[in-house]
């Protein structure tokens, strides 16, 4: 079809600014108001206090988008592990999150715990009748739902994870429903046919919510492709792919580029979010043989955290295909309150992975290099417009209105070449 040059129909619009705009920044802030309840402080880097840890994450580490978990019926018993996250948790915090300006990431676990590749567990209250359609039903009900609340309530999702780190599969009645490479197409299918039912539910009530499939394989490029191959084989219905990335178990920077490029090659037309990374500041666990240690070339001090940020964000702008990158666990600040005690904790354990120290309350520097990622996006796109409408970029690639670099115009609508506008009709 015919492309029709348009005019520039937006004063002083330049494409730095829409290129940013395509680009998702932020964390999970899960247990953020866990640690507010019990009036934990935040400080900054020199001691001063942070009154809304929101409200600074968007405006001085200039992050655009926030992540919140959900569980299904979150046991009272396992509240020290962070599990918290109900319904109503999720609403309070979520609506807290689009009120600020910010997108809103929800992360369905589809279970009263955990959910991650080694514990995908049916919800108690599902368990009466555990047959596949039940199931799918329970699902899409749920689903439905919750997105329904959060609506109703001002806390609309602007992207839906159905499912959390789910490389083998979802709600295991035993070890035979895992989705390993070697299982059985049935088995596979019970899966699929689980993501569709929560897709359905999505589209309903969310239609405008980008759906993410999140798994934790990018430290095996062959299994990432492999999974993906089957969501498509299978018509899963979603948009972006997401992907846990954590050098300690998936490999070095080399090993993320090379996932990402055959994803970039395979699956051109799903974009990729990295919504989980971590890094340690202090205390890496070097006796956990289930790590590699990674403190030869990110030391497990603030600045190792902060250099393993950077060379990140770096290596994100190299690849057209990623438009996300989410930390986990940001906000951990100790076992919660100005000092410990019974009373007040918030978990019984620490991570040191967080953007403050558990000891002193104080920033880590770290934090400060996530929009790194913003601005290497941004330098490795579109340029601003000169005065006359011209793009002051030297290639001549393809863009789509959020700034994001495409192969062709494909589908109908308004792109950006060679500093010009383009309808495709």
């Amino acid at each position: 079809m015919k492309n029709l040059i348009l005019t520039f129909f937006m004063a002083g619009l330049s494409l730095s600014a829409m290129a940013q705009n395509g680009y998702n920044l932020g964390g999970d802030i899960s247990m953020l108001p866990q640690y507010e309840s019990v009036n934990t402080p935040y400080y900054n880097a020199s001691g001063g206090k942070i009154s809304d840890v929101l409200v600074f994450m968007k405006n001085t580490c200039k992050m655009n988008s926030m992540r919140v978990r959900l569980f299904v019926a979150p046991p009272a018993a396992e509240a020290k592990s962070g599990v918290v996250q109900s319904l109503e948790y999720v609403k309070n915090l979520g609506r807290r999150i689009k009120d600020a300006g910010m997108d809103f990431l929800l992360d369905f676990h589809y279970s009263d715990t955990w959910a991650d590749p080694s514990n995908q567990y049916i919800p108690s209250s599902w368990k009466k009748n555990t047959d596949n359609a039940a199931l799918q039903d329970s699902l899409y009900s749920y689903t439905k739902r919750c997105l329904e609340y959060l609506v109703a309530n001002g806390a609309k999702p602007d992207f839906v994870q159905i499912g959390n780190e789910v490389s083998y599969g979802m709600l295991w009645r035993n070890n035979n429903d895992r989705c390993y490479s070697n299982v059985s197409n049935a088995t596979w299918k019970r899966f699929t046919d689980f993501l569709n039912s929560a897709s359905k539910a999505v589209r309903e009530v969310t239609p405008d919510a980008k759906i993410i499939i999140h798994i934790e394989r990018a430290g095996n490029t062959d299994a990432t492709t492999s999974f993906y191959d089957k969501m498509k084989s299978a018509a899963v219905d979603y948009d972006i792919i997401g992907l846990s990335y954590y050098p300690f178990w998936h490999g070095d920077l080399q090993q993320l580029s090379k996932t990402l490029n055959r994803l970039a090659t395979q699956f051109a037309d799903k974009p990729v979010q990295i919504v989980e990374t971590a890094y340690y500041y202090n205390y890496f666990p070097d006796w956990d043989t289930s790590y590699t240690n990674t403190t030869g070339t990110w030391p497990a001090t603030v600045a190792g955290q902060g250099q393993f940020i950077s060379d990140l964000c770096a290596e994100l702008a190299k690849h057209d295909n990623v438009t996300g990158l989410y930390y986990w666990f940001p906000e951990e600040n100790g076992n919660g309150g100005a000092y410990w005690s019974e009373t007040n904790t918030v978990l019984t354990t620490w991570i040191n992975r967080g953007f403050w120290d558990n000891n002193t309350h104080k920033l880590n520097s770290g934090i400060l290099k996530m929009q790194d990622f913003l601005s290497a996006k941004e330098a490795a796109g579109i340029e601003a417009l000169s005065d006359d409408g011209k793009s002051t970029g030297k290639d001549n690639a393809i863009y789509n209105l959020s700034g994001q670099r495409v192969s062709a115009m494909d589908a109908p609508g308004i792109y950006i070449q060679g500093g010009e506008k383009k309808l495709k009709k």
